[in-house]
């Protein structure tokens, strides 16, 4: 094993390759690898290494509620009715590509954010850029902007990423400020990203709780009319069902 490889190999950040130099020196039959053959396996090495390091920085920075929710791991119980075709449709990512947005309805406890979570992680590991936050959080994020004249940075931010998840949609009526902020947040992401919406209420009571206004009409108009509806139905929570 030659050290100043190793030293040289960290020094140009290529952990995948002195790894894989360092497995290669533990194999008693090296030498019958021809040099390509070495450099392929440490190649592959970093490509992987690097992928795998960017997968967990889109996780780490979308700031998810369950950075560990997998597509596999949704219970599909009977009384949930959850569209298992749809789940794995929407698990190639598509509709992300197609700035589809999707609204995720059911009562507390019924797993909403662990899905929309599950769906966000998914992108993640596509390579694709995901932010999530809950309403309220967002709604206080504008505020603050304002007052630290940082708004349209605010707006950029939530604009770029390629999935929005914005969870707790809607759990109490919005201001006329809020009602602004959101349409324009919403107009900004129209035809350049996906949006999904984690709500208690159907989208029947969405128009008064953003005021019943001509502001309403403009973003439901934007949501309502590019996305894909999931209903989780369930009289009994998902935390009681997995307690027991």
């Amino acid at each position: 094993m030659n050290d100043e490889n190793i030293s040289k190999l960290k020094a140009l950040r290529l952990p995948g390759m002195v790894a894989e130099y360092e497995r290669q020196c533990t194999l008693e039959d090296i030498d019958t690898y021809t040099f390509d053959q070495r450099m392929s396996l440490m190649i592959d090495a970093e490509f992987d290494s690097e992928h795998n390091n960017k997968i967990k920085r889109l996780i780490k920075n979308a700031n998810f509620s369950e950075s560990s929710a997998s597509l596999t791991q949704i219970k599909y119980y009977p009384d949930r009715h959850l569209d298992k075709a749809l789940i794995t449709e929407l698990s190639t990512n598509s509709y992300i590509k197609k700035n589809r947005n999707i609204i995720i309805t059911g009562a507390s406890g019924s797993g909403k954010s662990y899905v929309a979570n599950s769906l966000g992680v998914n992108a993640c590991h596509n390579g694709l850029k995901v932010n999530y936050v809950r309403l309220p959080d967002l709604l206080h994020e504008f505020e603050l902007s304002r007052l630290q004249k940082t708004y349209y940075q605010l707006i950029k931010k939530y604009q770029k990423c390629d999935l929005l998840i914005i969870d707790e949609w809607l759990l109490i009526p919005t201001t006329d400020n809020e009602q602004r902020d959101l349409l324009e947040l919403i107009e900004r992401r129209y035809r350049s990203g996906s949006t999904i919406l984690c709500s208690q209420f159907s989208t029947e009571v969405w128009h008064k709780k953003l005021g019943g206004g001509a502001i309403a009409d403009a973003i439901m108009d934007r949501i309502i009319n590019n996305s894909t509806t999931i209903f989780i139905d369930g009289k009994v929570s998902m935390r009681s069902q997995e307690r027991e």
